[in-house]
Parts: C-alpha cells; structure tokens; sequence
C-alpha cells in the first residue's frame, strides 16, 4: 500500500516533539519562545520593541519635576534559517523491512534537525558583552592542573560575571563538554542529579546543580580553535528563538517505484541581552 494515506499534519507534530525532547541550547529552560507566534515563511521577521531604563533623581520638596519621553527601541527577530529533508524508500525494501522504515526516518530527521538548530543557538555566544567573558580564545582559561579547577575556574567566575550584570538567579544554566563535565565529575562540590534525589535528571542534557546553575552537557559547545572550547552561561531572558515545521509532504515518485517524505524546518533565534549570557573560553583537554 502506498503512503498517499499520509497525514502531514499528524507528522509535522510528531516532528516537532523530537525535536524538542533532543534540544539542549535551544531547550525552553534555556531560552524564551515570547515571539514565536504563528510563523509563515522562511525570511519571515518578528519585531521586538525594548523599552528603556526611567532616571533616578533626587527629590526634595517643592522641586520641579522634569518628565522624561519613554525610550523605545526596535529589533528584529529573522526567521533566516532553512533546513530541509527528504528521503524515499522503494517498495521492494518496504515490502522486506521489519520495522516501519518512514517513521524511524522520521525520527532520524528530527534528531538532524536537532544538532544544526542546536548548534545555531550555540554560535550566539559571539554577541556576549565584553565585560562577561572569561579567557580567550588565544589564551583559554587551564582546568588541568585540579580536579577543582573547572568549578573554581570557570563557574565561579561565570557567577561572579552575571552577577555584576544584574542577570536573576532564578533559571540559571550552564552548558559544558562533555570533557568539561568529566572534569566536574571528580570535584565532590558538584551535586549530580541522582545524589540530589531530583527529577531534574530527566531533562535534556542536565547532569546536576552547581554555582547556581543548572548543569548541561552538550556535543555542540563551540571549537573556536584548537582544543579551545566555549562555555556558555545565562539565564532563559538572554536568547529568544522560534522555529516552525512549515512543510511536510508524502509523495509517490515518478522516476521510480518508491514512496517518499520530504520536510521543511525554519527557524531563527537572537541574542535580545548580550549581558545576560557569559562565556568562559576553556582548554579542557
């Protein structure tokens, strides 16, 4: 039987479930989807107005009181990212397989989709204030010397950074490799989840609390060079990103006896407060 049966609709949402389960940079608790809306097209852009801070003066009595005009600022959210999949399976192997070959596929794309928006969202740590940056690229910040150093050396001073920034406490994150996390797996001060008793464990990517943050691992952390990689803290207020399966269709081919699936995933994320994310540049080799 052919796939014609195919319900796009169904798919598409299935779609977006996995890929969602597989995010870690661009999961809800480490950025907002306040613009998502209802996204139409590739190119598409969402507009998002910022308001400033008032003056705070002094005030004795009988004091004339200047008003200030509100302060307004504009930025645009693009939807400038396209990924696409198509894949088709002949009916002879359709007819031979066990499994239903469409659906995993399926579930392969979602995870594909997964690592190219997830990687996306990592690279926004290029926009981070100067002020919340720990090392360098050229001089990364040594975590080899102690089993103490990836927390003394890289959370703390993070902390410290997003604190001066006035960025909440509430929601902290930060994500490390999986060599960083190795290394924070030898300092006792680093609460894993199951020690905690917590449910937390369940969530993507998360291995534990400490310094504030939640603790996620990812194999998208940026490699600026060499074995130089990119630590990224912040809060869920810093990143917005939104995303859409705008088009997903079953067809029956033409030029051969197969059925086929093809997709389309946009998305677009920005950095809205380069002071409410800080980044440690690490060797952690």
């Amino acid at each position: 039987m052919s796939i014609n049966n195919f319900k796009p609709e169904i798919w598409s949402a299935q779609l977006l479930v996995g890929l969602r389960n597989a995010l870690v940079y661009a999961q809800p608790q480490l950025v907002n989807r306040n613009y998502q809306g209802e996204i139409a097209s590739h190119g598409q852009s969402v507009h998002i107005t910022t308001v400033g801070d008032p003056t705070i003066s002094d005030y004795a009595a009988g004091d004339t009181i200047n008003y200030e005009d509100v302060e307004t600022a504009g930025t645009d959210l693009v939807i400038d990212q396209a990924k696409m999949f198509a894949f088709k399976i002949d009916d002879v192997d359709k007819a031979q397989a066990l499994l239903n070959p469409m659906s995993q596929m399926a579930q392969n794309a979602a995870y594909g989709l997964r690592d190219k928006a997830d990687a996306y969202v990592a690279s926004l740590y290029t926009g981070v204030a100067a002020a919340n940056v720990v090392g360098s690229s050229g001089s990364p910040v040594d975590i080899h010397t102690s089993p103490l150093d990836a927390y003394s050396k890289v959370l703390v001073p993070l902390r410290t950074k997003l604190n001066r920034a006035n960025v909440p406490s509430e929601g902290r994150y930060f994500v490390g490799s999986p060599e960083f996390i190795g290394s924070m797996l030898n300092d006792d001060r680093f609460i894993k989840a199951d020690a905690a008793g917590t449910t937390e464990g369940l969530r993507n990517g998360f291995v534990g609390r400490a310094a504030g943050f939640d603790i996620l691992e990812s194999n998208n952390t940026p490699n600026p060079s060499g074995d130089t990689q990119v630590m990224m803290a912040g809060y869920p207020g810093a990143i917005t990103y939104a995303e859409q399966i705008l088009e997903t269709e079953a067809l029956r081919l033409q030029s051969t006896i197969a059925d086929a699936i093809r997709g389309l995933h946009v998305f677009g994320a920005k950095l809205l407060r380069p002071t409410g994310i800080a980044v440690a540049y690490v060797d952690p080799a």
